[in-house]
């Protein structure tokens, strides 16, 4: 390989001592949960640096799931990818909701809106894609099919935060959107999730379903969850806050360097150029094709070997576990780009105060490596 590369982006990212005046505010306050100053003031930070109107933030974005369907009274069957990870449809079984699978598109592996109309039946209520590794769906072509027949949409949109298209923040496509603040994730909470929503009326039924159902202190409307947002994790989500955009442009600039690095290795396929997206750089994946010298599970041990740690999103299909399997819509003749993508994905680590010489043992190795007898 060539020369070094070099980040110009140095983000400060928070540290423990950051942490510290939060955290005596949460104890003087005596506040913990339940709705208190720092969840509100980042709901309305994240409003603000979305560009939502709206937004409920959760314990996690398994929570926001269940509840976004919950709060449209989503029931039957509904349409939705196999290739993301298992919590997609989960929501959909903790509801009693019957998944139905699709397939996805070749080069963005999100749902492909061609598969849908036929996958539409009767008891169709909804479609629930994926923005995976925060690249928008064709959400044009999506809601059309939406609007045909009548349905709701609620986009997963864990991988998202902060990713914008032609018309500005794709949260704001859909009936709603749910978001994941995982500590794997671009924004993150330690743990954490939120729903963006179009209007008051639907906020304010969100934020009952995750408060139990409650209306005051004695009066339960709906069969809620507890889905709240601790202070702690507020409090942190602010302060995450402050650094985003010198970690999502740390994230821009080692994109494009494996990108470059990668070009010309025969075998390996970068994915998604963000083209005139603003992408949020969450994952950097690859295709390692046929023509590459050894496999992906080869190459994805041999890694791990010397300390890295490459992830298989998505690997299985969702439609490949137990509970799922047995559905008609799972069979693998009915989903051959997923399942050829499951079989060659490796998402490489990126992450913001990733260096230099990391990504260039990284990008060295996969370009070293020989076929084996």
């Amino acid at each position: 390989m060539s020369t070094r590369p070099v980040f110009v982006t140095k983000p400060h990212l928070p540290s423990l001592e950051d942490f510290i005046p939060y955290l005596r505010q949460i104890w003087d306050s005596k506040n913990l949960t339940n709705g208190g100053p720092f969840h509100h003031q980042l709901e309305d930070a994240l409003c603000e640096y979305l560009g939502v109107k709206h937004i409920s933030l959760f314990t996690n974005g398994t929570l926001a799931l269940l509840t976004a369907l919950q709060a449209l009274r989503i029931t039957g069957e509904v349409i939705t990818t196999p290739y993301s990870f298992i919590a997609t449809s989960h929501a959909l079984l903790w509801n009693g909701i019957k998944p139905v699978f699709v397939d996805v598109s070749p080069v963005t592996l999100n749902i492909d809106p061609a598969k849908i109309e036929a996958a539409i039946t009767p008891q169709t209520t909804a479609i629930m894609p994926v923005h995976c590794y925060g690249h928008p769906c064709d959400i044009a072509d999506i809601q059309k099919i939406a609007d045909n027949y009548n349905l709701k949409v609620i986009y997963d949109a864990a991988h998202a935060f902060g990713v914008k298209d032609m018309q500005g923040s794709i949260l704001n496509h859909g009936d709603l959107s749910a978001l994941s603040f995982h500590a794997t994730k671009v924004f993150n909470t330690f743990e954490g999730g939120a729903i963006v929503c179009h209007d008051e009326k639907t906020k304010v039924r969100i934020d009952q379903l995750k408060n139990f159902g409650h209306v005051g202190e004695v009066s339960v409307v709906a069969p809620g969850i507890n889905g709240k947002m601790s202070e702690f994790n507020a409090a942190l989500g602010l302060l995450q806050l402050q650094s985003i955009d010198l970690a999502i442009q740390r994230r821009r600039e080692i994109d494009a360097e494996y990108r470059l690095r990668l070009a010309n290795i025969k075998g390996i396929t970068c994915l998604n150029e963000s083209g005139e997206t603003q992408a949020n750089y969450s994952y950097f994946p690859i295709l390692v094709g046929p023509d590459y010298p050894i496999t992906r599970d080869d190459l994805y041990q041999s890694l791990k070997d010397i300390d890295i740690h490459p992830r298989r999103y998505f690997f299985p299909l969702i439609s490949e576990f137990p509970m799922y399997r047995s559905l008609p819509s799972a069979h693998k003749d009915n989903l051959p780009v997923a399942m050829r993508a499951s079989r060659q994905i490796l998402c490489l680590p990126i992450y913001p105060d990733m260096e230099a010489e990391t990504l260039e043992e990284i990008t060295e190795f996969i370009a070293s490596r020989k076929a084996t007898n």
